[in-house]
């Protein structure tokens, strides 16, 4: 199965996205307390800059450097040296764990949703919601085919849902994904 995706706006950074899974989980590693496009968008900054794109090279880099590369303009995220380090952690866990494959995670011995789950959650900076949108977006728009993906996404899974990124096909459905957000966020404060 191809993959087109279409978070970021920008063609370059979406076919990274698209045909590296790593570049994918940097970029949800990096979707939070920024905008989605920006924290997808991340990942294609990374590459130009770095020169490489894989998980040893990223883990291996001398991490001030990486940290001074993640800051330069426009940086990666809006907190460069603190993304800078999780995403150094997260590529040597990979490296580690992984072989530096992150499409193992999802792929490794035929894991069903559960499991993929699972092994999410045990990355660094990957928390229940974060794992379970993740989750989401593999199976809405990765190919992912793991039995169970949907129930264990929760309600990311829903069809038709505009809750994340694992909703974003084109601009509209960016906006109804942000209005759902805003909307969400106005009935817990409300309800506060």
């Amino acid at each position: 199965m191809t993959t087109h995706l279409h978070i970021t706006g920008d063609a370059d950074a979406d076919r990274l996205l698209s045909t590296e899974p790593l570049a994918l989980l940097i970029g949800m590693l990096l979707d939070q307390q920024v905008a989605m496009e920006v924290a997808f968008a991340g990942p294609a900054k990374i590459r130009e800059r770095l020169g490489a794109f894989d998980a040893r090279a990223i883990a291996e880099h001398d991490p001030e450097q990486f940290a001074a590369l993640c800051a330069q303009t426009p940086a990666v995220h809006r907190f460069p040296g603190s993304m800078a380090a999780r995403i150094q952690t997260l590529c040597a866990q990979l490296v580690g764990e992984w072989g530096g494959d992150a499409a193992a995670i999802w792929t490794r011995g035929e894991p069903d949703g559960g499991e993929v789950l699972k092994r999410l959650k045990a990355l660094p900076g990957f928390g229940e919601q974060k794992a379970r949108i993740f989750l989401a977006l593999l199976g809405k728009q990765y190919g992912l085919e793991a039995p169970g993906w949907r129930e264990a996404s929760g309600d990311y899974g829903v069809e038709g849902a505009r809750r994340s990124v694992a909703d974003i096909t084109s601009p509209e459905t960016l906006a109804e994904v942000r209005e759902n957000k805003r909307a969400a966020k106005a009935a817990k404060k409300a309800s506060a």
